[in-house]
């Protein structure tokens, strides 16, 4: 993904009338019956209920059952999709995946995920990487993808201030050769520095390319490649316990093979390519399949939006 704004011929895409299937609430009972539950307005429900506008607020002149043009706004999505809250004494590092897939299992579409990615997709793109505190992702997907760095931006500030975050995400680049465009801006212009998670024996030389060109190496295994749950424990001790990682398929993979991944976000995209694109974890298969929870599901133009969560 090249950004976390979405744009159609230079222009905002505003996301309308996405519904939460799951869980059920009154306020979908009353979607689904075409109406609102006896004494309740639309909107009345909370972060269960998007309202009207960019701002979040239905106004004076809303009619109860009646179906106004409104899009998701940005804090009703963060608090559809926060982190699980903390529990006392040292926080514990929360490690979620988002992945986008068509019906018939591809990852990408020519090489990239962005064909078979959506408007609404997007924005719940940007929306991850801005509750995050650092996103992970794999060598080969920032040279495919064409990686820049999480941008601040004005609409989390607060937020992520309150949080002790910082303006925006840190990119964590999980290579074993380090074998990397240091000239790209993703390391020339970051608002915080990209961070490298490699093996202790990578090439000195390759090492030393990367800390001047402004990042920050960490090392997370013994040999050449990173050892998935170490490189957890790195992050966590750098005081990022809000993991995201977007991939690619052979990163998740080894992800789900070390059993650190603690949640999926994946949008399931009412498309059909065929062909033999990857699917959205690769690598050797696991001895027994890892169980995950449906925690939410969101609808938008066909597009579905399932949050799952370890069993």
């Amino acid at each position: 993904m090249e950004d976390d704004t979405v744009t159609h011929a230079k222009r905002r895409v505003t996301l309308h009338d996405m519904r939460r299937l799951f869980p059920v609430t009154d306020e979908t009972a009353a979607q689904a019956s075409g109406g609102t539950p006896e004494g309740e307005t639309r909107g009345a429900t909370g972060a269960d209920a998007p309202r009207a506008g960019a701002g979040g607020s239905a106004g004076a002149g809303a009619v109860a059952g009646a179906f106004v043009d409104r899009e998701w706004s940005l804090a009703e999505l963060a608090a559809a999709y926060a982190y699980p809250e903390p529990a006392a004494g040292a926080p514990v590092p929360w490690l979620r995946a988002n992945m986008v897939s068509t019906l018939d299992g591809a990852a990408q579409h020519e090489g990239r995920s962005q064909p078979i990615s959506s408007a609404a997709d997007m924005r719940i793109f940007g929306t991850l990487r801005a509750l995050a505190d650092v996103i992970v992702v794999g060598a080969e997907t920032v040279r495919r993808e064409g990686y820049r760095p999480a941008r601040a931006r004005a609409e989390f500030a607060a937020a992520r201030e309150a949080a002790g975050q910082a303006p925006a995400a840190a990119i964590a680049v999980v290579s074993a050769s380090l074998e990397l465009d240091f000239s790209l801006p993703l390391f020339t212009s970051p608002v915080v520095p990209t961070l490298i998670l490699t093996g202790a024996a990578a090439a000195p030389g390759r090492v030393a390319a990367a800390e001047r060109a402004g990042a920050t190496v960490v090392t997370a295994g013994e040999g050449a490649g990173v050892d998935p749950e170490r490189a957890v424990r790195a992050l966590a001790g750098l005081g990022h316990t809000r993991l995201l990682t977007e991939g690619g398929p052979r990163l998740l993979g080894r992800l789900i093979a070390a059993d650190v991944l603690d949640e999926m976000c994946l949008t399931l995209a009412p498309l059909l390519t065929a062909g033999d694109a990857q699917r959205i974890a690769g690598g050797p298969a696991v001895a027994v399949p890892h169980r995950f929870a449906l925690v939410s599901l969101l609808e938008e133009a066909g597009f579905l939006f399932g949050r799952y969560r370890r069993s």
